[in-house]
């Protein structure tokens, strides 16, 4: 099995370094979001500088998804967007996911972190998960853009940005409606969508989606397999087009999701991670494990022509309400089935919402000098309670300790990017924006039952009143028609902040400084054989400075959290799309990524240093980066065969790969590394030739690779028997698809 992942990822590699885009993957996207040039089928239309503009002609290393290609593979969350785009990875744990791009991300257990991978949801940012609960439906195309992108995108992007772009209305009245059975997780998912005009000047589009599945981890105590999903999504946009001059479009979400049971089994600490597919974890005293929320996202976005300009406004509310009940597999490994009592478990109830306008005005293009200016704000308000419970029999301990945190937050830029066209080929991009951020936050915590607090009991109060920078520059040369070269220089930030849900926290320790990053890049672009040949590489040398970090202390069951001095990550992305013949296509995507951190003093120590390190006296500079593979890549290939003047047939098949990582805080060499791994999901497809009906069989991670998003130490005394948790990640399931289209 190893021979052959590592025979698959060198091949994935070699292929791919001949080329950063996978357009094979988009080519797909619907005829309403992607204008296409009858002169190149394979044109991608993105809006990755606030403009509609060629993917072939973004100096930014970047890949797009499109929204047809992830409904061939059930796509529900932002995790499945990492199959096809390297040196993107996203992280499982009970808590949030976190999207790392480049080995640089916010981990996930300060639940206050600002994201150093900012998403966006048709413009509106969500900088935390559960605000983005609904929008992995109906899309019209995913854009994944690596490094910083402080300029254009503002928010805290400064290791990349994510933006999410959903379907609208169509010219035609159309819709579909979409079955699926998954006889692995034994349930069901529903989608669909109604598409047309109301009026000569309304649009409107309405989309659904209704999951109810069981998991893929048998529950002993419950006789259940966890985590069952239940949710329901929903999403209504309307676009008004009274004029050449005007356009508005309003879209309003909901979503509402329910995880009944949780992803951790345990293993040995004493040997590799050996994931099972059975745990044993009993109702704690805070109730059934799993995760309940529910979301709102608003936008309304218009467009008005002032003579060769256009004024555009973009106004965004969020909203969301979740609560997490967590607890840790209890089944001793190598036990023959025997477990511990619960020892720990926590519950994290929160609440947030968000208002933002963007106002902007972009310069027609096709000038010397074209010009986007605009303006930002935003104001939220987070809550964030946790309800930590010990049961230690060693201790002969049982008590809770609660604690909350509230945060007030308001932020506004300026922005601006100007291109000089000093030639027909030749053009010099200068960006650069001022973000102001202010922030309030209090903490505190109480002893609810127990003979004793067993973490400290404290509170804290803190205030952050800070501007940041982010400038960049860019040159941008075609050396021949459909082969461009650029070189940029950029630097992103992203706002201090508060540490949420760590007991123990005073005001002393309860702020921790903006992370700042600096990018310096190349690449080239081209589009060969009339568009048959897509080949895009990108080099990269990306350094933060006062990295956010938040690392787990096995001895102490808590996490420490703040600023880690410097880290570095360089590396090569590419890719290679081609077209040989009509109906079938070919795309390869890879990266090498090296990260190390530069200095890091005051550092938690990691397992492979000596028992006598302390973290006052540690630096773990030279080391490196959890959660960050040398090698990624993935393979993408499809083809369609006509068997009738009615009937077609396709076929998809996605490889994806990477090379072993650390997936524990303390880089443990035994219990903390991810192997190698290559994950192969495959889609058949029976249809008729005008797409009105289809029949499709749906395989994932068919070669069953059982990987892990993420692995802890639980310790003794906080435990009667010391285990790995680890956080296992779906295995393979298949399903069946059926759909009309009309």
């Amino acid at each position: 099995m190893k021979a052959r992942n590592q025979f698959l990822l060198s091949g994935v590699a070699a292929i791919a370094m001949l080329g950063c885009a996978a357009p094979a993957m988009a080519q797909t996207a619907p005829a309403d979001t992607a204008d296409i040039d009858d002169s190149n089928t394979n044109e991608i239309i993105v809006t990755a500088q606030k403009r509609e503009q060629n993917l072939q002609n973004v100096p930014i290393s970047m890949e797009v998804v499109s929204g047809a290609k992830l409904a061939e593979f059930n796509t529900s969350d932002i995790k499945a967007v990492m199959n096809y785009t390297p040196n993107v990875f996203v992280q499982s744990t009970a808590g949030n996911d976190v999207i790392y791009i480049r080995g640089f991300g916010s981990p996930p257990a300060n639940f206050a972190f600002d994201q150093s991978v900012s998403l966006y949801v048709d413009g509106i940012y969500a900088g935390r998960n559960r605000q983005a609960q609904a929008p992995f439906f109906d899309l019209a195309r995913v854009e994944v853009l690596r490094g910083p992108q402080g300029a254009l995108f503002g928010k805290n992007t400064a290791a990349g940005a994510v933006s999410v772009v959903s379907a609208g209305p169509t010219k035609d009245f159309e819709g579909a409606i979409t079955g699926l059975y998954n006889f692995d997780h034994k349930g069901t998912d529903f989608s669909g969508y109604l598409s047309g005009p109301i009026t000569d000047t309304l649009g409107a589009r309405f989309a659904y989606k209704i999951v109810n599945q069981d998991g893929y981890i048998y529950n002993r105590a419950t006789d259940h397999d966890d985590p069952e999903i239940k949710s329901q999504l929903l999403r209504l946009t309307l676009k008004w087009e009274p004029s050449d001059n005007f356009d508005y479009t309003a879209k309003v979400e909901y979503g509402k999701r329910t995880v009944i049971g949780g992803i951790t089994v345990s293993s040995p600490l004493t040997s590799g991670q050996d994931p099972q597919t059975t745990r044993y974890l009993e109702r704690s005293a805070l109730g059934d494990e799993g995760n309940k929320n529910k979301s709102v996202m608003i936008s309304g976005v218009g467009n008005l022509a002032l003579g060769d300009f256009t004024l555009t406004s973009v106004t965004g509310y969020s909203w969301f309400k979740s609560k997490i009940v967590n607890g840790f597999d209890q089944t001793i490994p190598n036990g023959g089935g025997a477990f511990v009592p619960n020892s720990v478990y926590n519950a994290f109830p929160e609440r947030f919402d968000q208002i933002s306008q963007e106002i902007r005005i972009l310069s027609p293009t096709g000038k010397t000098f074209e010009f986007i200016a605009g303006a930002y704000y935003d104001k939220s308000d987070y809550t964030l309670e946790q309800f930590q419970g010990f049961n230690i029999a060693s201790l002969n301990y049982f008590g809770r300790i609660d604690s909350i945190f509230r945060q007030k937050a308001e932020s506004w830029s300026v922005f601006g990017q100007a291109t000089f066209n000093i030639s027909d080929a030749f053009r010099a991009i200068g960006s650069l924006r001022y973000s102001h951020t202010k922030k309030d936050g209090d903490f505190a915590s109480r002893l609810v039952y127990g003979p004793f607090a067993l973490r400290p009991i404290s509170s804290a109060t803190g205030s952050i009143s800070e501007g940041n920078v982010d400038p960049s520059v860019t040159l941008q040369y075609d050396i021949a028609p459909r082969i461009m070269v650029y070189a940029t220089w950029g630097r992103g930030s992203k706002s201090g902040g508060f540490v949420s849900n760590t007991l123990g926290t005073r005001s002393a320790t309860f702020t921790f400084e903006p992370e700042q990053s600096e990018n310096f890049e190349a690449g080239i672009k081209s589009t060969l054989f009339d568009g048959k040949v897509v080949a895009n590489v990108s080099a990269y040398h990306t350094k933060f400075k006062d990295l956010q970090v938040s690392v787990y202390q096995p001895a102490t069951s808590s996490y420490l959290t703040g600023n880690a001095a410097a880290a570095t990550s360089k590396g090569l992305e590419g890719s290679l799309s081609i077209f040989p013949i009509p109906n079938f296509d070919i795309s390869a995507s890879a990266a090498y990524s090296d990260i190390k951190y530069d200095d890091y003093p005051g550092a938690a120590c990691l397992a492979s240093q000596p028992l006598t390190c302390a973290p006052a006296t540690n630096n773990l500079a030279g080391y490196p980066v959890a959660y960050s593979s040398k090698y990624t890549g993935s393979v993408t290939a499809h083809a369609r065969f006509d068997l009738s003047s009615d009937l077609k047939f396709d076929i998809t098949g996605v490889a994806s790969a990477r090379s072993k990582y650390f997936n524990s805080d303390n880089q443990s060499p035994i219990f903390g590394v991810q192997g190698g791994y290559a994950k192969l999901d495959l889609r058949v497809q029976l249809a008729d030739q005008d797409d009105s009906w289809h029949v499709a069989l749906v395989g994932k991670n068919l070669t069953n690779e059982k990987t892990i998003g993420s692995a802890f130490n639980l310790p003794a005394p906080i435990t009667a028997t010391p285990r790995a948790i680890l956080y296992l990640e779906p295995t393979r399931n298949i399903s069946v698809e059926a759909g009309i289209k009309f």
